[in-house]
């Protein structure tokens, strides 16, 4: 399992790649789940994240395709890069998914950095009548993207187990991998729910509170990133 470290600036990259962090994510935690950042503020952060490191970047739930080529538009402005880049498109914009999805994949493969597609789902989002996690993966794949992301919208008093249990997220997560999808969890997650992650069948797990000094809003801190990178190599140990 890989470890995901978002980070809103260029000045939280080092502590992140220093601390240990598999991939560094983009994304402006003040504008929810998925907040995207700047075009500024997201070149200045794919300038500091090491060439070949992998690089996510957070898209946002855009409500049409327009949305989406104004949220694209900022890595158009990116280069190649030698490692991976993907791009995490939410779902809770539109109903529209299939459009949304086949837009994104075509969009993000006209760019020069090129990146895997994402889809975003959450599992507190049933309320808004979001697909859920089966559904969001025949989604995905029917649109020739790269993975799917479990998440959650509410990044307030209860995190991914909360609304989705282990043994449901590894049941999908089983499905996913078999349909050739790469998998990621992220949702609030404290340390102890970084652990639990890490014994599931799930690519990368990723994190923002639980990575900075101060919480969700605070700063990433490179003691609590290598705290988080220890917790997945333990728990993936146990069970290997």
């Amino acid at each position: 399992m890989r470890l995901l470290v978002s980070v809103r600036s260029a000045d939280e990259v080092a502590a992140a790649v220093s601390g240990g962090a598999d991939i560094v994510d983009a994304k402006e935690p003040s504008l929810g789940a998925l907040g995207a950042v700047s075009a500024r503020e997201l070149r200045s952060i794919a300038d500091q994240v090491p060439s070949e490191m992998p690089l996510s970047i957070a898209l946002g739930d855009p409500a049409d395709t327009q949305a989406l080529q104004q949220a694209m538009a900022a890595v158009g402005q990116l280069g190649a890069r030698a490692g991976a880049a993907y791009v995490k498109v939410g779902l809770a914009g539109t109903t529209d998914h299939d459009t949304l999805l086949a837009s994104a994949v075509r969009m993000a493969a006209e760019t020069a950095l090129s990146p895997a597609v994402i889809a975003v789902t959450y599992a507190d989002g049933a309320a808004h009548h979001l697909p859920p996690a089966h559904a969001a993966t025949r989604l995905i794949v029917q649109a020739g993207g790269a993975g799917l992301l479990l998440d959650t919208r509410s990044k307030h008093g209860f995190d991914l187990f909360h609304f989705m249990p282990m043994s449901a997220v590894r049941t999908w997560a089983a499905e996913a991998r078999a349909a050739g999808l790469l998998t990621a969890i992220a949702g609030s997650l404290s340390i102890e729910g970084v652990r639990a992650a890490a014994t599931l069948p799930v690519d990368i797990v990723g994190v923002r509170g639980a990575a900075c000094e101060g919480g969700r809003d605070g700063i990433v801190a490179r003691q609590k990133v290598t705290e988080l990178r220890a917790a997945v190599l333990q728990s993936a140990g146990a069970v290997a």
